[in-house]
């Protein structure tokens, strides 16, 4: 059998997926690229790669999408990694920048601005607008909560809307894939959730964020049916922008 092309995200909330795949014997059978959101959708998209832990927001511009595996990045309530971090309140708020690296924590800041506090926004990509918000995700957020007025962890405001927790990302493959690779895949994953201990042991102390309390605690990982109902309910909203 040829290899699997997969990519996956290069951020901290990944590392314990890595983890198993690295401590397994599915390494073997895999090629494994890490890559910022974007560019992962991007490569599943394209069909550069056959499977990628890609924003969820991308699912429906894959063809043949199938979501692959039992777990995925989550959260229920409050993710502490993906931010609208504001000047001023969110009611005053007027004019966003988007993150270049996600998007699905775009459409996640657009559906919540819209749907949820009711707003009219003018949204640019131009990194060198002054706006009264932005987006940031991923590993660029931590410890930077004091760096802004105002922060809105977006899993937090997410739940307040709907009573639902948040799907990010999903393991997604754009073609059929063995039964059998799908099972070693699955348990490399729950691998790398179960040793989660001794992966935080490799990771760098960062003395402005507490990343045990993230890694175990706020990010959740199992795409239960509650997960998949908000997954549904979030490309809905999609749809509506």
């Amino acid at each position: 059998m040829d290899k699997i092309k997969i990519s996956a995200v290069a951020y901290t909330n990944t590392k314990a997926f890595i983890y198993g795949i690295e401590n397994s014997g599915i390494q073997e059978q895999i090629d494994l690229s890490l890559d910022i959101p974007s560019d992962c959708a991007a490569k599943v998209i394209d069909g550069t790669v056959d499977v990628g832990l890609i924003p969820v927001a991308a699912i429906p511009h894959v063809p043949h999408a199938t979501i692959i595996s039992d777990y995925c990045i989550g959260s229920v309530g409050a993710v502490n990694s993906v931010f609208i971090f504001s000047k001023v309140p969110a009611s005053q708020i007027r004019t966003l920048k988007l993150d270049s690296h996600s998007r699905t924590s775009n459409n996640l800041a657009r559906v919540l601005l819209k749907f949820y506090f009711k707003l009219d926004i003018t949204y640019t990509t131009d990194p060198d607008a002054e706006t009264d918000a932005i987006v940031l995700i991923g590993d660029r957020t931590f410890g930077k909560k004091a760096d802004y007025n105002f922060a809105y962890d977006m899993g937090e405001e997410w739940m307040k809307f709907t009573g639902l927790p948040f799907v990010y990302a999903a393991w997604v493959a754009n073609k059929p894939i063995p039964e059998a690779f799908l099972t070693e895949f699955n348990a490399a994953l729950k691998l790398g959730l179960d040793n989660r201990k001794e992966l935080l042991k490799t990771l760098p102390h960062n003395p402005d964020f507490d990343v045990e309390d993230y890694l175990m605690n706020k990010l959740d990982f199992e795409l239960t049916e509650k997960k998949r109902e908000a997954l549904s309910l979030f490309l809905s909203y999609i749809t509506q922008l």
